[in-house]
């Protein structure tokens, strides 16, 4: 039966120590992307972060902990990867260049990979429960972007007071982890497209729609 070594606080690094096991987490990340978690091993993770054993459980107690830190890694990277756009998803233009960028991400990629973010949770929630709070977070969080730009767009009028942001921000975030899901099996960023563009022309839709009568 593995025994878990208990993890220093972060509190606890230098500047130095805090450097290295950002460098660990990102190498692991990447490698998890590429290769899946349960494909990616500790001693792949030493070889190519160039560090010791020793290393990766003084800063993650053990794979355990590594996981977790690389879902609260792609949790910020999948949001920072498109703050410019998302920090301001307040009209339909930008909406639509949010979409483009995402289906461009694919192309790039060559449909590998989905969102490595998204990818991530069924293959790790079911063992490693304790992400599920990392998951809701990182989720909640990259919807609310969506949500915020949606809710100004309302009150400017460029939707109906009837609008619900948070709902509409839901219908377009699961349009793109799904089309994600589709485009990666498929190996094509039309998929992905075609849900996008299906959930935004519902959005625009209700700005043309004459508003009831008081």
């Amino acid at each position: 039966m593995e025994t878990k070594t208990p993890r220093a606080p972060a509190v606890y690094f230098t500047a130095k120590g805090q450097a290295t096991r950002q460098r660990i987490t990102e190498v692991a990340a990447r490698l998890m992307f590429e290769r899946g978690v349960a494909g990616t091993s500790l001693e792949d993770v030493f070889a190519e972060a160039g560090v010791s054993s020793s290393q990766i459980y003084h800063y993650f107690g053990d794979k355990h902990g590594l996981i977790r830190a690389v879902v609260q890694f792609q949790a910020k990277a999948a949001l920072l990867c498109t703050d410019p756009l998302a920090s301001t998803l307040d009209s339909f233009e930008a909406l639509r260049a949010w979409a483009r960028f995402h289906v461009e991400v694919q192309i790039e990629r060559h449909c590998v990979g989905g969102c490595a973010f998204g990818s991530l949770v069924s293959q790790v929630t079911e063992i490693e429960p304790d992400t599920q709070a990392d998951f809701s977070e990182g989720f909640q969080t990259w919807q609310g972007t969506i949500a915020s730009g949606l809710a100004a767009m309302r009150d400017r009028g460029d939707l109906p007071a009837t609008a619900d942001p948070n709902d509409l921000a839901v219908s377009l975030f699961a349009a793109l982890q799904g089309g994600l899901i589709m485009t990666q099996a498929q190996r094509n960023p039309r998929l992905l497209e075609i849900a996008l563009d299906t959930a935004l022309n519902h959005i625009e839709s209700l700005a043309q729609r004459t508003p009831e009568l008081a």
